[in-house]
């Protein structure tokens, strides 16, 4: 009906216009197409498309016909939007994780004792293997070290075991919504949206956590655009496929594009001589290994540190804790995911995944 309408519009004059306007406002508000209003009373006749999306949440429909404008004024189009959103409701769950994220209560040592645990270590040593061929031609394509590319996929889901099966579109319209990061999920919507629209996977494939991270290595939508890489040369970049190969290329991708060098160590864990003045331990203090060795900095087994590049000292439990000498790369893993822990935790699973010399085994009994 609401086309037979529109389409007559134009050869309707006169008087009776007027009256086809009240008639067309009327059958498209019954239809539940759109909300009550005006219709301009002079020109032809325009009625865009509105999204069919009906929740149980009055309020989410309302901003979702509101986000629907908006987005195709940033270029999605309404089939991308539409199909996007079939089917999405209100979900609840996502609001109460967001809500409430337990604070980090874990103490360091019980963190890595979990990122580094001999399960996970065993796991990704198969991962390797099972990949050694893929891993061995991402590491001299981007010239990122084999063995970080596999400790972030097995911190970010288990080596591919848990990608996370959250509906991405719906938690992200939901957290959009709810306003408290409002303008942030609505950022990664619009890029999720410009994912699907480009073709590299399809709505209902696109899943991951609450949160709205993505694939084997839990890439945002807007990481997605601006670092994901056809792996396989099959024109998509499917980091949610079972084949790992576009996320771990992705991954790889992304380190170089933030300045990995390979080789180079994340960090050492080193001796902290007698009357070490504590206040020089900060991130902007920056020397080579052999200037630390000078006043009594070096590594577990007594030797200075070879000159990797300029390092700075790392105290993450405090004076009497760890110290770390840590050089450019931990800058770098921090890019996706801030928390020296985390770092950490990457840093030293590659570590055990290949087993280094310069790394302390005694540090992974602490």
């Amino acid at each position: 009906m609401r086309a037979n309408l529109v389409e007559m519009g134009p050869y309707i004059s006169g008087g009776a216009m007027s009256v086809f306007r009240a008639v067309l406002a009327a059958a498209l508000c019954v239809a539940g197409s759109v909300s009550a209003g005006p219709i301009p009373l002079d020109g032809p006749v325009h009625v865009s498309p509105i999204t069919r999306v009906q929740t149980a949440n009055q309020g989410f429909n309302a901003w979702i016909s509101g986000f629907r404008n908006r987005a195709t004024r940033q270029g999605i189009l309404t089939a991308t939007f539409d199909a996007a959103f079939d089917g999405i409701i209100y979900n609840t769950t996502v609001i109460e994780r967001d809500r409430n994220q337990s604070e980090f209560t874990k103490s360091l040592w019980d963190y890595l004792d979990t990122a580094v645990s001999d399960e996970r270590v065993r796991n990704g040593r198969r991962a390797l293997d099972n990949n050694r061929q893929l891993l061995n031609r991402i590491e001299d394509t981007f010239g990122v070290d084999k063995d970080v590319v596999v400790a972030i996929w097995g911190l970010e889901s288990a080596y591919g075991a848990v990608r996370g099966s959250t509906n991405v579109i719906e938690a992200m319209a939901t957290l959009a919504y709810d306003g408290r990061r409002g303008e942030f999920f609505e950022q990664q919507l619009i890029a999720a949206l410009q994912i699907l629209q480009a073709g590299d996977t399809a709505p209902r494939n696109m899943t991951g956590s609450w949160a709205g991270a993505m694939g084997h290595t839990q890439f945002i939508p807007t990481s997605f655009l601006d670092y994901a890489v056809d792996g396989n040369g099959d024109g998509r970049r499917d980091i949610w496929a079972d084949d790992p190969t576009d996320a771990l290329a992705s991954t790889a991708n992304y380190l170089r594009s933030f300045g990995w060098v390979q080789g180079q160590p994340w960090g050492v864990e080193v001796q902290i001589p007698q009357g070490f003045d504590y206040a020089t331990a900060r991130r902007e203090n920056q020397k080579l290994p052999s200037e630390w060795a000078t006043i009594g900095i070096v590594d577990m087994a007594g030797r200075a540190v070879p000159d990797h590049g300029s390092a700075s000292i790392l105290l993450p439990a405090g004076a009497l804790g760890a110290a770390f000498m840590i050089f450019p790369n931990f800058a770098v893993i921090e890019r996706y995911n801030t928390a020296d822990a985390y770092v950490m935790g990457v840093g030293l699973l590659s570590g055990r995944i290949i087993p280094v010399a310069i790394i302390s085994d005694s540090f992974f009994w602490f």
